[in-house]
């Protein structure tokens, strides 16, 4: 009797946080996409998203048209593009939105592309390495609503203060985005917190 009692306290509580963290990785994400609470900062970092022969894809273009409206509203002076290419391109994401943004009356002095890593915590990396976080120590993420607290998360624990300006239209954005999308970004945002690094090659196929 003792024996199943223990088993049916264990296994209740197993599934109680089988529930509990997730539901609470869930809100925690939805309520940071929902809340925007930018400020002056030393730059603007855009994540880095397809881009197709050097134009921006769908997703890139909305996060680098959310950075033209922070940049013109004069929250920063510099701008960070993020983002390799994929095997074979001939472009790489950091690049394609740099030039997107050029084009688009910002002077290229204001703009480095930083055109390394595959994913989230690879793109923050290379930052963190090739600018440092004593050059440009607060900084505005602009990407996809629920992709903003992973980001940010990333972004802090290199050391940068963070906060996420998302985009307001498009695929990506709350009004398009599905609860699929959420529940994929709540995957890869507890993959990173529950594995560290090692959890980066998970969260982003999961993402």
């Amino acid at each position: 009797m003792f024996l199943f009692k223990f088993v049916w306290k264990f296994t209740s509580f197993l599934l109680l946080v089988a529930f509990v963290i997730p539901t609470w990785a869930i809100g925690k994400i939805w309520y940071t996409a929902q809340n925007e609470t930018i400020g002056k900062a030393d730059a603007i970092v855009v994540m880095g998203a397809a881009q197709l022969d050097g134009r921006p894809g769908e997703v890139l273009e909305a996060r680098l048209k959310e950075t033209l409206r922070i940049y013109e509203k004069g929250f920063a002076k510099k701008i960070y593009t993020l983002g390799t290419g994929a095997p074979g391109d001939r472009f790489t994401e950091a690049a394609a939105s740099r030039s997107y943004l050029i084009s688009r009356g910002i002077k290229a002095t204001s703009i480095t592309a930083v055109s390394k890593g595959r994913d989230t915590y690879r793109s923050i990396e290379a930052l963190s390495k090739g600018v440092g976080v004593k050059s440009i120590k607060e900084v505005i993420i602009v990407t996809d609503p629920y992709h903003c607290l992973r980001s940010m998360t990333m972004a802090n624990d290199f050391g940068f203060n963070a906060t996420c300006s998302p985009v307001r239209a498009g695929i990506a954005s709350l009004e398009e985005a599905g609860f699929r999308y959420l529940l994929r970004e709540s995957g890869a945002y507890l993959a990173y917190l529950t594995l560290g690094r090692r959890g980066i090659h998970i969260s982003d196929h999961v993402a």
